[in-house]
């Protein structure tokens, strides 16, 4: 479509045509549409404030704050508060139940800068009526599983001295793992509760490099 307009050229008016400007239509975005992407906004908005709050997010929880050998009894001196950022995947003891671990025995030996679990802990003696503690250092090739842990049941064996014949069986002692320690790489500590009657023998043999041990049954 023109449109006649009318100029004054020297003497008189002229009729020229004109294009009339182009109207360009806005596209209309659907409702659902508009909806979906405000959905996701909002979303992403989300996401990212659970990141941060993640990420920043601290607990007061207890650690070690000294050796514990075990069997020893938990005291205030042996445990600090820290904090501690995120903590998934760890099961720590919260500063708040500091109440409910103090008094209890140390089922493992406890390292200072480590966090503190229950699991570490224990209400009941770990040695039975009846029963010492003894401890044995042996080689790595003579522990007969990579970790023992306490609780596991292991028989000890007495083996043949240089003048036995070998013919005679071996004696038995039945022990329960208190706890294990590796202070060198080519050293590992067991420490047995061990039958009181049984406690001179095995260290005979212990000091004569007499005893094998057999695991049992697992904790």
């Amino acid at each position: 479509m023109t449109v006649a307009t009318t100029t004054t050229t020297g003497g008189g008016p002229v009729d020229a045509p004109v294009t009339p400007p182009r109207i360009v239509r806005q596209r209309r975005m659907r409702p659902g549409l508009l909806g979906l992407a405000v959905l996701l906004i909002a979303l992403g908005g989300l996401g990212s404030a659970f990141a941060v709050t993640s990420v920043r997010a601290t607990g007061s929880y207890l650690a070690v704050a000294r050796t514990v050998p075990v069997g020893a009894t938990l005291s205030a001196d042996d445990v600090l508060t820290v904090q501690v950022a995120g903590g998934q995947g760890l099961d720590p003891v919260p500063a708040d139940r500091i109440g409910e671990v103090l008094g209890k025995r140390a089922s493992v030996t406890l390292t200072p800068g480590t966090l503190l679990t229950m699991a570490q802990l224990t209400d009941k003696p770990l040695l039975g009526p009846g029963q010492q503690q003894v401890s044995l250092g042996l080689k790595p090739a003579e522990v007969p599983a990579k970790r023992l842990r306490p609780g596991d049941k292991v028989l000890l064996l007495s083996t043949p001295g240089r003048d036995d014949t070998g013919d005679a069986p071996p004696t038995r002692f039945q022990a329960t793992v208190i706890d294990m320690a590796t202070p060198a790489s080519n050293t590992v500590v067991l420490y047995l509760a061990l039958a009181s009657k049984d406690v001179p023998p095995v260290v005979a043999l212990a000091s004569d490099g007499r005893i094998a041990v057999v695991l049992n049954a697992a904790a």
